[in-house]
């Protein structure tokens, strides 16, 4: 330490808020992928089909927005689950570089699937949380969704 430096405290990184969800964002990633990968998907694939299960036939614009995703990643995606018959893109007309992307029949019959691991998810991982844990967690996750993004559950939804 050089003199007259001030010793700022020092951190224990390992007992921080943002050291912790890290390695909870990274556990629940590897878990969220072995269990939509039984179903023939990856994980960031599900969030895709999720927005249009909500909203079908978004551009891929407004898909790349909604999901926070640079658009390449979300062509690629788009890709990887036309390739396995979930979706098809259509170019909108009038501007032959906008494309809409709809749910296939498959795509549609898939929400069973994931709902069925995404239960099984919230099922057993969250089985130690008794129910006012169960009740302050998303508040507290939503907060701090809020805190990184600087918008709130409506403003990214649009």
């Amino acid at each position: 330490m050089k003199t007259g430096a001030v010793m700022e405290e020092e951190i224990i990184f390992q007992k921080t808020i943002s050291y912790l969800l890290a390695r909870v964002t990274t556990a629940y990633k590897t878990v969220l992928e072995r269990h939509m990968g039984l179903i023939g998907l990856h994980a960031g694939q599900v969030f895709l089909l999720l927005e249009l299960w909500t909203e079908d036939g978004l551009r891929q614009v407004d898909l790349a927005r909604r999901l926070s995703l640079a658009a390449p990643t979300v062509s690629k995606m788009i890709k990887g689950l036309i390739e396995i018959n979930l979706v098809e893109i259509e170019r909108e007309d009038g501007d032959g570089r906008s494309t809409r992307v709809y749910l296939t029949d498959q795509g549609h019959a898939m929400r069973d699937d994931v709902n069925a691991q995404w239960l099984e998810l919230e099922t057993n991982y969250l089985a130690d949380l008794n129910e006012t844990e169960r009740l302050i967690l998303p508040e507290l996750l939503t907060k701090l969704r809020k805190a990184y993004t600087g918008a709130d559950d409506a403003e990214e939804d649009q």
